[in-house]
């Protein structure tokens, strides 16, 4: 059974300003359990949107080390069974063979939470190096990236509560997004659609309108993109990990204004003098 639902609901609420409060209506995003299942088992449930499945099952197999290929998956089922999203996917043989050596060897630690990895070494995982990469930007290309990417976002654009990744590729814009209420949750599903497409991720550069943690970062890295754009701040550990991959990590993107953390070189004018 294919699973469909509505992304966003509309809620009345008391709205309270400076004139009154009053009874009104505002649409706000849904969140939903959704679970990845591999070979019958249960691997990782997020809290996500319920929009983009296929995307989102294709994008956190390839982002997280399940999978190299996306034709290494046979199959992908979405079910709904009301109070969540099981999503099965079936691995081709080598890969699943993989996988069950994986889960064996996570089996004995104790969970630490991220994302349903239970070891820390493997949350800690070593990242793809995209310090071959010869994509180069302009300044104006750091800005105009996260301008296009406001304009593709209706769930953010009618609810003001959702996170975007989106894919810029240099005279052509922002050619891919999608969205979520979980920002890994929108950049695994930027993930599947680039994969899906036959897009190259070292083509262009994702653009996220949250922070730069370490797992974003890997993320970035498995999509094989050597920068990251973002409106918020890095963590210091996503700054390290960006460096020793070869990424270029930009962010605190306000208007015409940036912060370039790592690997500058990438960024070919306007990294001027330094400010405070």
């Amino acid at each position: 059974m294919t699973a469909r639902r509505k992304a966003i609901a509309q809620i009345s609420r008391l709205a309270r300003r400076a004139g009154g409060t009053a009874a009104a209506n505002r649409m706000v995003p849904e969140e939903t359990p959704v679970a990845f299942s591999f070979a019958g088992t249960t691997h990782a449930v997020m809290m996500a949107s319920p929009a983009d499945f296929e995307d989102f099952a294709l994008g956190f197999s390839l982002t997280e080390g399940i999978i190299a290929l996306p034709d290494e998956i046979e199959a992908i089922e979405v079910e709904d069974h009301g109070a969540g999203i099981d999503i099965q996917i079936r691995l081709k043989d080598q890969a699943n063979t993989r996988f069950e050596a994986r889960r064996r060897r996570l089996a004995g630690p104790v969970g630490c939470g991220l994302c349903g990895i239970e070891s820390i070494e493997e949350a800690m995982r070593s990242v793809n190096s995209v310090g071959a990469s010869t994509l180069t930007l302009q300044a104006n290309d750091i800005v105009r990236s996260v301008k296009l990417l406001s304009k593709v976002q209706p769930l953010h654009a009618e609810t003001g509560a959702v996170h975007a990744a989106g894919f810029y590729v240099p005279d052509r814009g922002v050619v891919m997004a999608r969205e979520d209420v979980g920002r890994h949750n929108a950049l695994d599903k930027l993930a599947g659609a680039l994969a899906r497409a036959g897009i190259d991720g070292a083509s262009g550069a994702v653009v996220v309108t949250s922070r730069v943690s370490v797992e974003m970062v890997q993320k970035t890295a498995a999509i094989g993109a050597a920068v990251i754009i973002a409106v918020s701040a890095p963590t210091a550990l996503a700054i390290r990990t960006a460096d020793d991959a070869g990424m270029t990590l930009v962010a605190l993107v306000r208007g015409d204004d940036f912060d370039i953390f790592t690997h500058p070189d990438r960024v070919v004018s306007g990294v001027a003098k330094h400010v405070a």
